[in-house]
């Protein structure tokens, strides 16, 4: 008895001290599956970017860590889905950033409120844009693209996945950086739009490296430039923008886990700490790398701070061009 009494003041004194329950408890997550509710289709490429993490985490946390598809609605069903959830790290949000800092600029109402609802816990990955044309487009070079455009205002169409979509945007935000007058035809979904590139409907769209590298070295399309600032590794030829006369000319697609609002702070300490090993996983890393994926990783702060810049950035893109999704 004395032993049990003296072992009970010594666990007393400690959970006396600061932060100390905080992260008892945090040791034992998770104790049962997880799930990752994600805002992409199955099968597709964001789709294969949640798996791989979801494999890594559930051999790290020696739990079930299960994928849940819910692409309706522009990301919304995964979005009310997780912001409903019970705050306790145990369903975590998949999403591609516009659902977050695009989509409430498009949209009058949505089912839920991004800064309100979800606290971010780290950015996983952007792909940049690359600029993709129908091999008949007589232009290989952004300068020759800009002077074609000029040349035949009105005339150049160009697809998207929809009207809002990044790649919609993207074209959008060329055309006012360049002063060009280009055409839009959206399309239901990026891939019919990339069908109608191919087969000659429209002259040029803007897609993302993980969906452009297939039809690139295929030789369907050509990639006249990548909306980043430095080359991709696994598209070295292609030059950016920026080095092409377009500066500071960037635009991507990004992937990220949030979580519902009043998570426990050292819960989602974890699992910013867990995500961000998982990141400097090599066969990981060699996978997303593959996929044209630059991984990025850091803070919930970090992640936070980029939707603030991204939704600043299409909010001033939208209203100049008047762009509306409704």
């Amino acid at each position: 008895m004395p032993a049990l009494s003296k072992k009970l003041n010594w666990l007393l004194i400690a959970a006396s001290l600061p932060g100390w329950c905080a992260v008892s408890f945090a040791q034992g997550f998770p104790t049962h599956p997880v799930r990752i509710v994600a805002a992409t289709p199955p099968g597709g490429a964001a789709d294969v970017n949640a798996r791989l993490l979801s494999e890594r985490l559930a051999r790290k946390w020696k739990q079930p860590v299960v994928v849940q598809n819910s692409a309706g609605v522009a990301g919304s069903v995964a979005a009310v889905t997780v912001a409903e959830a019970t705050p306790d790290g145990y369903t975590l949000l998949f999403v591609a950033h516009p659902v977050l800092a695009v989509n409430p600029l498009l949209y009058k109402k949505l089912p839920f409120n991004a800064e309100r609802d979800f606290v971010p816990v780290v950015l996983l990955t952007k792909m940049p844009h690359v600029l993709l044309v129908n091999p008949a487009l007589p232009a290989a070079t952004v300068g020759e693209f800009i002077a074609l455009a000029k040349a035949k205002p009105g005339t150049l169409n160009y697809g998207s996945g929809g009207a809002g979509s990044s790649t919609h945007l993207a074209s959008e935000l060329l055309a006012d950086a360049a002063s060009i007058d280009l055409r839009h035809v959206p399309y239901r979904g990026a891939a019919p739009a990339v069908t109608a590139l191919i087969s000659g409907e429209i002259q040029f769209l803007f897609d993302a490296t993980i969906t452009a590298i297939g039809h690139l070295r295929g030789g369907r399309v050509r990639g006249i430039a990548i909306a980043s600032m430095t080359r991709s590794a696994v598209l070295p030829d292609i030059p950016t923008f920026d080095e092409s006369g377009v500066k500071r000319f960037e635009s991507s697609i990004a992937h990220g886990i949030l979580a519902p609002s009043k998570v426990a702070p050292a819960t989602l300490a974890q699992l910013n700490r867990d995500l961000n090993e998982t990141l400097g996983e090599p066969e990981y890393k060699k996978r997303m790398a593959e996929f044209g994926a630059d991984l990025v990783g850091g803070s919930g702060k970090e992640f936070q701070a980029f939707l603030a810049a991204e939704n600043k950035k299409w909010a001033a893109v939208i209203k100049k061009r008047g762009i509306n999704a409704e």
